[in-house]
């Protein structure tokens, strides 16, 4: 018997038996670490967990048993350092392999965690570090990332050790030296330092509409929900290898790149590739590799089906997936024509685990989600709090009655109004808005706020709005997505110019660099459009609604 058995029952014969009786067990104290890792370590110490490679030709491939000896080495060092259960750690690692190491390890003291990308400006990392109250912040050795680090903590202001993997930078602590001189033997904690459920093991930045980014947190129980999202979606078994293509400062990487995955024994695929995605090379890795699984944002499929995929023989693939953003039925047809494999959706958020998907027992209908899941047990809500019927449109949410269930997100750090916004009237609001067909198919519809998705990436136009103030060209600015065949949605900014500035291509490009430098990279308008003044409400508001409309007309 496996891990994954102790936890929940597995052998269900239809969605139906599946979605009646699928329970998780939540032991008292549950620690991924020394539970998940451990223990398959001590069951099978030669299982693989983890095959590396990077786009320089390096591989490194660890088992279990490497995982359990390096992440207890690295957990004795930061101890050494004085990390204690309660701190908080960031890490800014790209697709390092020292990641799967360092998480684990962290774990093990009752740190919090807080994934974060490399793409993060100065400012970025301040109003973070501040908000998380981070102790130390590990990278890696660029000097571009390493300089925003340094500008980032000096407004920061509090003291905070600043480490690298994957290298050396001058003022930052050796991680990698530190792990190999830690002790292996060290002990699970006991007493005050143990780690309890309801303690904060990992936290995300999201991306409002409204405000800065918000700081949502999970409990020591959270990698327990990802049993729906690897086991039930995913459907991976021992002996996948599996690939989900993300970076490790997003969620996405907590859903397909370690707690799920490892909980079912499954290996892990990481490709640590640089800056730009060359579709040409995730497809060599895939094939030289043999990985069996495969899950990536609609963003990447669109770009492999445009590739010549009758050069490369993916005949390992056995299982493909996606989330993030709605799938084209272009690529799902497209993809299916060349590796015989239908694409599986699912959808769930930073907050939760994957809460309506395709399974196994269900057939993929080009343009929806999939069904409901167990143990969320989503249901449609109208704005009087009632389920809607089927065929009408209501917000997705998680019902609280029978309690908080693992998974979802425990609340937003300092943020007391948009936890209750959230958590209020026996449910937790999603934002997110579906209907559901008389087959029980869920199909989504949208936000009901304004968060952008491009390219696998969700923007809030707040901040990208407050990029595009600092520049004194702009007098008004409203944020919106125009959808795009390739990135699912980019980011238009509709300007009102102040006196004195003509509209230009020159300017344009101008506003974008702007943003460029302000904020991450990822988030500048590629498309700018000036105007002589915005839509507003009758109180002033923008409506960016009617700006989407108008250019849903255009």
């Amino acid at each position: 018997m496996g891990i994954i058995e102790r936890f929940c029952r597995t052998d269900f014969s239809s969605y139906e038996d599946f979605f009646a009786n699928f329970t998780i067990r939540v032991p008292e104290n549950f620690n991924f670490t020394y539970d998940v890792i451990d223990e398959w370590a001590a069951l099978e110490p030669e299982k693989k967990a983890l095959v590396w490679c990077n786009d320089l030709g390096d591989e490194r491939t660890f088992t279990f048993t490497d995982i359990s000896v390096l992440s207890r080495k690295a957990a004795s060092a930061f101890y050494k350092l004085g990390l204690r259960r309660g701190d908080t750690v960031m890490l800014m690692v790209k697709r390092r392999w020292e990641f799967w190491v360092i998480v684990p390890a962290l774990c093990r003291l009752g740190v919090t965690v807080i994934p974060a990308t490399f793409l993060l400006t100065a400012k970025d990392i301040a109003y973070r570090a501040e908000l998380a109250s981070i102790k130390m912040l590990i990278t890696v050795p660029d000097d571009g990332i390493c300089a925003n680090v340094d500008d980032g903590l000096a407004r920061y202001g509090r003291p905070c050790m600043k480490g690298t993997v994957g290298g050396t930078h001058d003022g930052y602590l050796d991680v990698d030296a530190l792990i190999d001189a830690g002790d292996e033997s060290f002990a699970r904690p006991t007493g005050d330092d143990a780690t309890k459920n309801d303690d904060i093991m990992l936290g995300y930045f999201t991306s409002g509409t409204t405000g800065a980014p918000s700081l949502a947190v999970h409990d020591f129980v959270y990698p327990l929900g990802h049993i729906l999202t690897a086991k039930f979606w995913q459907d991976l078994q021992e002996d996948d290898l599996h690939l989900t293509v993300a970076d490790t400062g997003w969620a996405k990487c907590s859903w397909g790149k370690l707690y799920g995955q490892w909980i079912c024994g499954a290996a892990l695929f990481v490709y640590d590739y640089g800056a730009k995605f060359q579709p040409t090379d995730l497809l060599r890795v895939v094939e030289k590799h043999n990985v069996t699984s495969f899950c990536a944002p609609p963003t990447v499929y669109r770009f492999l089906i445009k590739e010549d995929l009758s050069q490369f023989h993916l005949t390992s693939l056995k299982k493909s997936h996606t989330a993030g953003e709605p799938l084209n039925p272009e690529v799902f047809n497209r993809w299916k024509e060349f590796t015989g494999l239908e694409i599986h959706e699912g959808f769930g958020q930073t907050e939760t685990p994957v809460l309506i998907a395709t399974t196994k027992w269900t057939e993929p209908h080009s343009g929806s989600t999939g069904m409901p899941l167990p143990w969320m047990n989503i249901k449609l809500i109208d704005e009087n709090n009632e389920e809607v019927e089927i065929g009408s449109e209501g917000e997705i949410c998680i019902p609280l009655q029978n309690g908080h269930p693992a998974g979802l997100v425990r609340e937003y750090k300092g943020n007391p109004e948009k936890t209750a916004k959230a958590f209020h009237d026996g449910y937790y609001h999603t934002g997110d808005m579906a209907w559901k067909d008389e087959q029980g198919y869920v199909w989504f519809v949208g936000r009901n706020d304004d968060v952008i998705k491009s390219s696998g990436y969700r923007i809030g136009p707040f901040e990208v709005e407050s990029a595009l103030m600092e520049h004194p060209a702009v007098l008004e600015t409203a944020i919106t997505a125009v959808p795009d065949p390739k990135r699912g949605q980019v980011v238009k900014a509709t300007v009102v110019l102040t006196r004195g500035y003509q509209p230009s291509e020159a300017l344009v490009r101008e506003l974008q660099d702007h943003v460029k430098r302000v904020t991450a990279p990822y988030k500048y308008p590629r498309i700018v459009e000036f105007v002589d003044e915005l839509p507003k409400t009758t109180s002033g508001k923008i409506r960016r609604v009617e700006i989407r409309k108008r250019d849903a007309e255009k």
